[in-house]
């Protein structure tokens, strides 16, 4: 019998892991992301988890910006952007109208609008979501603004213990997107399985738990991503000790294109 190498690892063990990729939904665990970089940034990781690639109609992705690190001059694609600071500090906004915003700061930036992004003091990591705004004739577009999950109110739905936070307004059809926070207690979940048009980009902010996607259950918990496109039957049971908490995208307030 070969001598073994105590420094080898056994074959195969690193292919072991919670990533799914279908057509229909995804499961990305934040270690399976590899980093981009990007004209117009600097001192800037990029971790896209979503895009049209995908089969997405939206982009989503982790930025992680090293002190000053950001963009090097006011960005301008057309889309509507929205960003959410996961932990440090950082100046984001609308040209000439950024703010600093900590952990749990947003800021939404109209379509047409300028913006910029900057870590401030130390390294900081933003959730970054872009789509291309659906207009509609008669209704006005919402200009960019700013806000916090501190401030958002939370309301209650269907069953005790879920907890809804409308970090952009609800049923507001000026708007195509929302970004919402769901907060979880042990031992609530969803009381049915949603199958619906709108898709989804959900990000763990917070605990643990399964979530149906189609016919198959897959373990999350905090810094996982989940992609879900339409009509992707779906359904949330938390399973930590603590509150679980997830950012929610969906595109919302406009008709199905024929």
């Amino acid at each position: 019998m070969p001598p073994q190498n105590p420094q080898t690892v056994p074959p195969g063990i690193f292919g072991h892991n919670r990533t799914m990729v279908t057509p229909h939904y995804s499961v990305m665990p934040p270690e399976g992301i590899l980093e981009s970089r990007l004209p117009g940034f600097a001192r800037t990781k990029v971790h896209f988890q979503t895009s049209p690639a995908m089969g997405a109609n939206f982009a989503q992705a982790l930025l992680v910006m090293e002190e000053d690190g950001g963009t090097t001059a006011p960005r301008e694609d057309g889309l509507e952007h929205f960003f959410y600071v996961l932990d440090g500090e950082a100046e984001i906004g609308p040209q000439g109208e950024a703010r600093v915003l900590g952990a749990g700061g947003y800021a939404f930036v109209a379509a047409g609008n300028p913006y910029v992004i900057r870590a401030i003091g130390a390294e900081a990591r933003v959730i970054w979501i872009k789509k291309r705004y659906e207009a509609v004739q008669g209704i006005v577009p919402r200009g960019s603004f700013f806000g916090s999950r501190q401030d958002s109110s939370r309301v209650t739905k269907h069953t005790a213990g879920r907890a809804w936070q409308y970090l952009l307004g609800e049923a507001d059809m000026s708007m195509d997107l929302e970004v919402n926070i769901l907060s979880f207690a042990p031992g609530t979940y969803f009381p049915f399985v949603e199958t619906h048009v709108m898709e989804h980009g959900l990000y763990m902010l917070e605990g643990q738990g399964l979530y149906l996607l189609g016919r198959d259950w897959h373990e999350c918990w905090q810094g996982d991503f989940i992609w879900m496109g339409p009509y992707v039957p779906q359904q949330f049971y938390p399973t930590g000790w603590g509150e679980t908490s997830y950012l929610l995208y969906k595109n919302v307030n406009r008709d199905v294109v024929l």
